[in-house]
């Protein structure tokens, strides 16, 4: 891993992309013993609104928390992926959501179009999981990258989600980590 890796979670408010950084960041540091720092905005409205997380993780100190130019970037509407997509690092990874993204700007990045809401809503039969379906995508990438091991992210998972809604969370996460096979 090189000194500094950076995630960003992109949406519209009540899609659970902040909770979804918090827990990239949880299984770094207590899973990987990483160090890690989430930052958040969002706009005033509770949902709907655009919102995005970040979370930056690295071998060594961090010394600013926020995400510059992201080395990965899960974006899940339209309005986010047209505002964020040309941050992306070079050569870094933009997964988008195929149902609210139909139209991705010109970037250097290598971009996936996955159906993560569809397959919550189909395959989980819950969209509101649609963040654990984001984090299993998420899960492969930074496996494959050799950055994270995906037992840790879901393990983050289940220790973070209320009791008693473990089994979906995990059964969504699983869905999302196979979208990227």
């Amino acid at each position: 891993m090189r000194d500094r890796y950076e995630i960003r979670f992109a949406g519209s408010g009540g899609q659970g992309v902040i909770l979804a950084a918090v827990v990239v960041g949880e299984a770094a540091a207590i899973f990987e013993g990483l160090n890690s720092v989430q930052t958040q905005s969002y706009g005033p409205e509770a949902r709907g609104g655009k919102s995005k997380s970040e979370v930056v993780i690295s071998r060594g100190s961090i010394d600013y928390p926020k995400a510059t130019t992201p080395d990965l970037q899960i974006i899940l509407n339209q309005a986010s992926c047209d505002e964020f997509i040309a941050q992306t690092g070079k050569g870094g990874i933009v997964v988008v959501d195929d149902t609210y993204v139909s139209s991705v700007p010109e970037t250097e990045a290598q971009v996936f179009s996955l159906p993560i809401v569809k397959t919550a809503r189909e395959k989980v039969g819950r969209e509101l999981v649609t963040n654990m379906v984001a984090l299993g995508v998420t899960a492969k990438i930074l496996e494959k990258k050799g950055l994270m091991k995906a037992e840790s992210l879901k393990q983050a998972v289940l220790a973070r989600v209320p009791k008693g809604t473990e089994e979906i969370n995990e059964k969504a996460f699983i869905e999302g980590y196979k979208l990227m096979e």
